[in-house]
């Protein structure tokens, strides 16, 4: 099976190609242009990892113009190539339409052209966005979105049905729950808290920590994805990827704590424009539909993490 993954050496896209170039059945193709949204060295790290696989075939380009769908032709296509993050997002809009919304547009008018027909795309917990109900289900009506990068999260939904309905492309889109782990995003809680903590410099608290997060971790996320290029799932459908059991920011904190031996020095500031107060799945129907099961808790993974960045030099220890 020929693989295509966009945002191949970002934090899941990482994860998931290493995977499955494990298991050496897949020919996995990636494209990535390294986006400076957060360090690119990060990304290039994740590159190292990949680029001597016999099995991995990388292009360096943007997906917005990219013609190796023609060319690669795969059998299905994972589209994680997305800018994340709510805060940036409320600054620069266009930004988000053109690398979130636009960019998935032109893949799958990529794939109209050259008649390639599975498409699993990366939606967001965000686009929820203010709802009070929890958990989250998928057939929830969304009452306001809070952000530029959730309403960019929705249009590719919209637009991921549309081409599924009108133009037969069959496409998923998982709503990722708060994702963290081995080789995570820098500018994620998880890794600024367990760094700082542990290098003993201060983090900040946004709020006064009774806000909820769904924290899924990066293996649990991949075993879903999996999943749909096994063949598990309903096409047009949408599914929530999430832990299901939410923790608090003072709680997580403590958790930090308590996995780095440190005690936290805080900044606690206002609540931020865009940010919402809970992130909850309700992963029933990807339970039903994927056999999706969520085996590693909040505790166990942060501490798989930290001993990642610890051994990855991610982390400063100080000795005595």
């Amino acid at each position: 099976m020929k693989i295509l993954i966009t945002g191949c050496c970002g934090f899941i896209g990482t994860n998931l190609c290493l995977n499955l170039l494990k298991e050496n059945k897949y020919r996995v193709f990636g494209i990535d242009n390294f986006t400076d949204n957060y360090n690119i060295d990060f990304k290039k790290n994740n590159y190292n990892e990949l680029k001597n696989s016999s099995n991995f075939v990388f292009y360096e380009e943007n997906v917005l113009n990219t013609k190796k769908i023609g060319v690669v032709k795969p059998d299905i296509i994972i589209h994680l190539a997305s800018i994340p993050g709510v805060r940036k997002s409320l600054q620069e809009p266009l930004y988000y339409i053109e690398n979130n919304i636009s960019t998935f547009v032109y893949l799958l008018e990529e794939c109209k052209k050259h008649k390639i027909k599975k498409v699993v795309y990366a939606s967001s917990s965000s686009v929820y966005g203010a709802n009070k109900e929890t958990p989250f289900n998928e057939n929830d009506k969304i009452i306001s979105l809070r952000s530029s990068y959730a309403c960019s999260k929705k249009c590719m939904e919209v637009y991921g049905k549309y081409y599924n309905d009108v133009f037969n492309i069959k496409t998923i889109g998982l709503r990722f729950f708060t994702v963290y782990g081995e080789r995570g995003r820098p500018d994620m809680a998880p890794y600024m808290f367990l760094k700082n903590i542990a290098e003993e410099n201060e983090i900040t608290q946004f709020g006064d920590g009774s806000s909820y997060r769904d924290y899924t971790y990066i293996d649990d996320i991949i075993s879903g994805i999996e999943s749909v290029i096994n063949g598990n799932g309903t096409w047009g459908e949408i599914y929530n990827l999430g832990n299901g059991n939410p923790i608090n920011l003072c709680g997580f904190i403590e958790l930090c704590e308590k996995i780095t031996g440190k005690k936290a020095k805080k900044n606690i500031i206002g609540k931020q424009t865009g940010d919402v107060d809970v992130t909850y799945a309700d992963i029933k129907k990807a339970q039903k539909d994927l056999h999706y099961k969520p085996n590693i808790n909040i505790e166990s993974g942060l501490k798989l993490t930290f001993n990642w960045m610890v051994t990855n030099n991610r982390i400063s220890l100080k000795t005595n």
